[in-house]
């Protein structure tokens, strides 16, 4: 069974139709399924054409806009706002629209199409089904323009820690890496299908400004992304740079105290040997001399350093 379905008047009103035809006697029905329907393959093969039926069940999708014979093969994606789940894992609907009909297919739930729904109900559908389209695109992208500015306000955050050399690399720095690659996946090819679509022959001219201004915005987002993702490696370099200047430092230090003390090591390990012959065995003084060499040894060793600007 669907999880609604709608004949829509020319004024918006809708009612709930009997049959399981494609369209009815309004302007137009909106078909809305869940891809887990059993009842779906069959539906799809007994009333729609070969291949928008096959779009329509495609376990995986990409953005797209295509036209086949008097109809729009549509794939779209959204922001993924299910309780639990990443944002970026963006969900996507798939659909089929001619001048009669809407067919929309959810893997997971789709905010946008849940909001055209309670319209429905409400008695405010789209009145067209390329308003329906407009209606539904508008939603996806102002939900997107919000995911993009808040990644820009957090880049914002991370570009103002970098001020601050004692502040650890953000943990949520990776994370939002991922994000930006995985929404400018789905995003730069919507720009194109929002394109090809604000130029469709199904779509009125009077539609056509409103579609062309939703792809710019699109396309805004996705240039966006491109300068967060470039913003996010810098930052990312600068956190490995300031990283990679501690452990020098310290290395450099260890380097520094094991030049001084090899020397001392040295003299320390050739008069532990236990072999006849060894100076200094009889002389009560022998150790003091052997301590106060060692520290001169030390200081010379330090001034060497500092003359040669090792330190």
């Amino acid at each position: 069974m669907p999880i609604c379905v709608f004949d829509i008047e020319e004024d918006g009103s809708t009612s709930v139709p009997d049959s399981r035809d494609l369209t009815g006697p309004a302007r137009y029905r909106w078909w809305h399924y869940d891809l887990s329907d059993p009842a779906l393959p069959d539906w799809c093969e007994n009333h729609l054409p070969t291949i928008p039926a096959s779009a329509l069940l495609q376990p995986e999708t990409r953005p797209r806009c295509d036209t086949f014979e008097d109809g729009l093969i549509l794939n779209l994606r959204g922001i993924n706002l299910n309780h639990g789940q990443l944002a970026e894992d963006l969900v996507s609907v798939r659909l089929w629209i001619t001048d009669r009909a809407v067919v929309s297919v959810r893997v997971r739930r789709v905010f946008a199409l849940n909001d055209i729904r309670r319209n429905a109900e409400a008695q405010m559908a789209p009145r067209t089904p390329a308003a329906f389209i407009t209606s539904l695109v508008t939603r996806l992208t102002e939900r997107v323009q919000q995911e993009v500015m808040s990644i820009t306000k957090l880049t914002e955050v991370f570009e103002a820690d970098l001020e601050d050399d004692s502040t650890p690399t953000p943990a949520e720095l990776p994370q939002t890496r991922r994000r930006v690659i995985r929404l400018r996946r789905y995003l730069d090819p919507q720009r194109a299908a929002l394109n090809t679509l604000a130029n469709a022959h199904l779509i009125p001219k009077a539609d056509h400004p409103a579609l062309r201004e939703l792809a710019n915005r699109t396309t805004m987002a996705v240039e966006e992304l491109d300068a967060q993702r470039d913003r996010l490696h810098t930052v990312q370099d600068d956190h490995d740079l300031d990283v990679a200047r501690k452990q020098a430092r310290n290395s450099f230090l260890l380097s520094v105290g094991a030049g001084i003390f090899l020397p001392i090591s040295f003299l320390t390990g050739l008069f532990g040997v236990n072999i006849g012959g060894m100076p200094g065995l009889d002389s009560p003084w022998a150790f003091a001399i052997l301590c106060a060499s060692m520290v001169a040894l030390a200081l010379v060793m330090i001034l060497v350093i500092r003359a040669k600007r090792w330190f």
